[in-house]
This record gives structure tokens, C-alpha cells and sequence, in this order.
């Protein structure tokens, strides 16, 4: 197919009508289907950049990321612009898929991204300190946003201890989508909800869940310092946790980490039944706090009895521990 001394001009209606209905194809999920059109449309208008941005696109949510890679160069390659297309966003979230580390810097530099001097001439794996910011995984599934830390623009480390429906671990590395899927404001900030596309990296800790007897606030607090200082993660999931129906998660909702004086109304749980199939919020007047806890746990299985029973022994009157499990 020869592209060369051809002059650019707007797609063709038959262009524009076959990746239209490329499209609709790709959101019944007809995959298949939809990449014949695609490269249908690339032969009408192969000297066009969305040609193959759209083929790049649909590798992508196939997870064929040697063919993404292939039809995002091309479609790179034929840019009337450079810095701030879409093209290299998503070429640097495909090679960044494929640990192709120079393309990935490249893609992300071409974007207009400043990456710093020691990332830039690294061979290995981009390092940035990008903060904090929410991320939606298991999509496609049963889909839970949970908080992790933005290693570079297309990965997220998990620092929440997700719950076993997700099939996602504390500490596990997620490639994610470039475009934002709703908000979380936490304190006065707006935080962008990325999509996970898949697992990165996996995590060797396990996730456990166990019931705590805790007299106090302060008691909760102590176990989640204890296991923190041991270098792994507890969360209490009777306070942390509320579900949600699909509209309210992809839309800009407020943080409620379970200090607010009433039931949260976009909770789709049983208020009286909090824990990880609820969320109940407990200060305020009238409510009383829950002496029993449902508390996640990410350590490994030979520390996290030893734990459990150091945190008793502080204290064994206000506190106590009963059916822990490993449940991811």
C-alpha cells in the first residue's frame, strides 16, 4: 500500500461510516468484528493517522499490545502535529504494557510530558513520584476503586487493601487507561478514577480477613500502626468500605472514610449490617461505635498471626481477634 506524495485531506464518508460502525461494534464487544472494519478503513485512508489510532485502539482493549504498538507507530508516523496527541498517549501506555522503556519515554516526552533527567536516560522502568490518586480495578467485573500510588502516567501501585472480589492484592502494580472515569474529592481535592486495564506486576502478599474486637477507635488505629510499621498494610473495611451502584462510582463523589454523622445516601449497602458488604458511618451523636470489626490485612502468613497477638497482648482487655482467613 503506497502512502507516499498523497495529499492529505478529510476521511472519506465511507471512512467515517465504517469506523462509526467499527465502534458500536467494539462497545458490544464484538472485537473481532470490528477490527475487519478498522482495517477495512485503514485501506481506504491509509496516509491517516486516526486510521491506525483506531486499530491501535482496538488492540489495546484486546490486550494485543505487539499489534498496538505496530499500528501506534504507524499512526505517529503520520501526525500533523506532535506534542499533546492522543497517538502518544496511547503508544506510551502500549509500550509501557510491553516494558519497551525507550518507546515509552519517547511517547511520553512527544506527548509533552517533562520526565526528569535520571527517568529520561534510564534503560529500565520509568520511576516518578506522581502522588497519589484513585483506580478503578476489575473494570469489567466486580469493579472497586481503591487508592494507589502513580509510579508514571500509566502505572499505579495498590497501597488500599482491595477486597478479595476484585482478585487484586495490597502492593500489586496495575497498568491503567488514560482517560478519567469519574472523581474522589478528599479533602477539598478532586483525585481523577483511572480504569485499570490489567496486572502489571503481581503482589507475593497475600490479603486476609479477620474479625477484631476493638474497644476503641484507638485500638483499630493501633493494629493499622503495628502492621505498618512491620512494613505491610491493615485496613479496617467496616469504615473504609461502601458500595456503590455503577452511575454514583463513575461520577465525582466525596470521601467518606466513616467520620461523617450519618449513613452515607449513595451507600447502596444495609446500614445495618456494616463491613465489607456495607459502609456505616459512626461519629456523630446517637451512634455508638462497633466494637467488632471486619479488618483486612495484607502480610505474609507467617507474620500475620504474630501480629494479631502482639496487638492483643498491648492491650487484652479491649482487645480481641477471632476466624481469620486468607481470602485473596
Amino acid at each position: 500500500m503506497r502512502i507516499f506524495h498523497r495529499a492529505r485531506h478529510r476521511p472519506s464518508a465511507t471512512w467515517r461510516q465504517t469506523t462509526d460502525r467499527a465502534f458500536t461494534l467494539i462497545g458490544d464487544g464484538r472485537y473481532e468484528d470490528a477490527g475487519a472494519l478498522l482495517v477495512m478503513a485503514a485501506d481506504l485512508e491509509p496516509w491517516l493517522s486516526d486510521s491506525w489510532f483506531n486499530l491501535a485502539l482496538l488492540h489495546k482493549f484486546r490486550r494485543d499490545w505487539e499489534q498496538a504498538r505496530s499500528a501506534g507507530l504507524r499512526a505517529v508516523a503520520l501526525l500533523d502535529r506532535q506534542h499533546g496527541a492522543p497517538d502518544w498517549w496511547n503508544l506510551g501506555i502500549t509500550a509501557t504494557a510491553l516494558q519497551d522503556w525507550p518507546l515509552a519515554r519517547r511517547a511520553w516526552q512527544a506527548y509533552g510530558l517533562r520526565l526528569p533527567g535520571a527517568a529520561v536516560g534510564a534503560d529500565g522502568p520509568i520511576e516518578l513520584d506522581l502522588g497519589t490518586t484513585p483506580v478503578r480495578l476489575s473494570p469489567d467485573g466486580e469493579s472497586e476503586v481503591v487508592w494507589g500510588r502513580r509510579l508514571d502516567p500509566a502505572r499505579i501501585e495498590v497501597l488500599s487493601i482491595p477486597l478479595p472480589s476484585s482478585g487484586r492484592r495490597w502492593g500489586e502494580v496495575v497498568l491503567h487507561d488514560g482517560a478519567p472515569h469519574g472523581e474522589r474529592v478528599a479533602d477539598g481535592v478532586a483525585y481523577p478514577v483511572f480504569d485499570e486495564i490489567e496486572l502489571w506486576a503481581p503482589s507475593p502478599v497475600p490479603t486476609w480477613v479477620v474479625l477484631l474486637q476493638a474497644a476503641t477507635a484507638g485500638d483499630r488505629d493501633a493494629l493499622e500502626r503495628l502492621v505498618a510499621d512491620a512494613g505491610y498494610a491493615a485496613e479496617d473495611w467496616t469504615s473504609s468500605v461502601r458500595l456503590l451502584c455503577r452511575a454514583c462510582s463513575e461520577s465525582r463523589m466525596a470521601i467518606d472514610d466513616g467520620h461523617t454523622a450519618h449513613h452515607d445516601p449513595h451507600d447502596d449497602g444495609d446500614p445495618l449490617h456494616p463491613g465489607h458488604l456495607s459502609h456505616l458511618s459512626q461519629a456523630g451523636a446517637g451512634m455508638s461505635w462497633l466494637v467488632e470489626r471486619e479488618c483486612g490485612i495484607a502480610a505474609p502468613a507467617s507474620l500475620v498471626r504474630t501480629l494479631l497477638d502482639r496487638w492483643v497482648a498491648a492491650s487484652p482487655a479491649t482487645r480481641a481477634y477471632r476466624d481469620l482467613e486468607e481470602v485473596c
